[in-house]
């Protein structure tokens, strides 16, 4: 999303961009996202006002704003089909909060000037009655991976290039800015790493944010919905709904689907999803009683900034032509809109009042001591390399599992595939030594240091690290 939004504010200004995917278009985290395009964030406005003050709070909120209506601006100028539309946001409580919560998220946004919000008795939930809540009007949601086509559609007809299955070997600022990867080297005057989480640098900015791994299921519901919204409560973690209509051929009715998600945890330091996957479901059957089987389940990655703000803007310690998109905080959709406005206008020297806001060299001393929480559990982390492995033989290993196997001083991750083949691969992230887990949902080993994800047999498909797991052959 931020990739693409950059490239395409860049290619409108009639600069001639080239993009590298190392993949398909949107087949990195943005795929996974549920989409709800909101200026009401995840880390709420009476946080970001207490950690970085009621201007702030408001640049934020404008922000968000602007990126709603930019997804929506966009979508009808280019005539992008994806399902964009207008509709309210309502947050309300679990059982355990107090209603003390609303009223200080309500004043606080408030305060902002811009979000539009009130209070109502209950949610348009018609078998679950949320209790008081707020209302927040003007949110959106869209079909994330169909407007991502139309802009590469848009970019490619405006004469600018996009290379897919194109993995970045290496990324260098200066005159010029080189990107090399294994079919050439692309040179040019700015280089945007948008890649999720920053893959050019080793330390600077994964230390001040976190990895979280989230769910969501999805079924049909039977009938009409009370009012097509998006719903969160104040839980801890947090759950979102949405709704998606999906029309039938010729002749059927269109369903409701209903997208739930929820259940976080941080990166690499469980292996419970299917438990998670349950609690989810139970939560969603208790209050959508009606609730159909569940067709869709997935999991995906957030990138957590201690303030709830993304880092948009140029990389600490780089050159001056190297910019990055990262810590989205749950607000992926609006946070990749901002830098696609944000970057664009860096690149271009045209000031913008949301620069220090999210640049990524900022230091917040309120949240010094998550700073110091994320960096004691990080230590503790490294504490893998001399515990014991988890099985102590391949043998042990049953088709379509994996686990870590100490041998000596080394610690060694083995998966063996449906038909028993066995891959085995050193256990040590490639971005800073952290020994992996195994994600038994996903079929993945994730890192619980800094969030870099790779497939079962090794292959790197989430920063920060750039390389796979390497393989060992006995």
């Amino acid at each position: 999303m931020a990739g693409l939004s950059v490239a395409y504010g860049l290619v409108s200004a009639g600069k001639k961009v080239v993009v590298i995917d190392d993949g398909k278009i949107g087949s990195g985290q943005t795929q996974m996202t549920t989409s709800h395009l909101v200026n009401e964030l995840d880390h709420r406005y009476e946080e970001i006002e207490r950690l970085r003050g009621e201007e702030s709070a408001r640049l934020a909120a404008e922000s968000h704003t602007a990126a709603i209506n930019k997804i929506g601006d966009i979508a009808l100028a280019e005539g992008i089909a994806c399902e964009f539309e207008r509709l309210n946001g309502y947050l309300f409580l679990p059982p355990e909060d107090s209603a003390e919560t609303l009223d200080r998220e309500f004043e606080a946004a408030r305060r902002t000037g811009i979000v539009r919000v009130d209070h109502v008795e209950r949610a348009p939930i018609e078998s679950f009655d949320t209790g008081p809540c707020l209302r927040f009007h003007g949110q959106g949601q869209m079909h994330p991976l169909m407007y991502l086509a139309g802009l590469a559609r848009v970019i490619l007809q405006r004469g600018s290039e996009i290379y897919n299955s194109t993995h970045a070997d290496s990324i260098e600022g200066g005159d010029p800015a080189t990107v090399h990867t294994p079919e050439g080297t692309v040179s040019c005057d700015a280089v945007v790493v948008a890649t999720n989480v920053p893959v050019n640098d080793m330390l600077s900015i994964h230390t001040k944010q976190a990895p979280y791994m989230t769910y969501a299921i999805a079924g049909r519901l039977p009938g009409d919905v009370s009012e097509r919204a998006l719903f969160w409560d104040t839980a801890d973690p947090f759950h979102y709904v949405r709704f998606r209509t999906v029309r039938k051929r010729p002749g059927n009715a269109a369903t409701n689907l209903v997208i739930i998600g929820g259940e976080d945890h941080k990166s690499g330091q469980a292996n419970d999803g299917e438990e998670r996957y349950a609690r989810l479901e139970a939560w969603s059957r208790e209050r959508f009683p009606s609730l159909g089987e569940v067709e869709y389940r997935w999991s995906g990655q957030v990138m957590d900034s201690f303030d709830g703000l993304a880092y948009i803007g140029r990389n600490p310690g780089d050159k001056d032509n190297v910019f990055i998109s990262t810590g989205d905080s749950g607000n992926g959709m609006t946070h990749g809109a901002i830098a696609g406005m944000l970057i664009t206008d860096l690149i271009l020297g045209r000031e913008n009042a949301w620069a220090e806001l999210y640049n990524p060299s900022r230091i917040v001393a309120k949240t010094a001591g998550d700073f110091l929480k994320h960096a004691g559990n990080m230590a503790l982390q490294y504490g893998a390399w001399v515990t014991p492995g988890e099985i102590n033989s391949i043998e042990q290993i049953k088709p379509g599992e994996g686990a870590i196997l100490r041998e000596g001083v080394k610690k060694f991750a083995i998966y063996r595939d449906g038909d028993g083949h066995v891959t085995k691969m050193s256990a040590a992230c490639t971005h800073l030594g952290c020994i992996v887990g195994w994600n038994s949902v996903e079929q993945t080993w994730d890192c619980p240091c800094h969030g870099s994800r790779f497939s079962a047999v090794g292959d790197v498909i989430n920063g920060p690290a750039n390389t796979g797991l390497p393989k060992v052959d006995d």
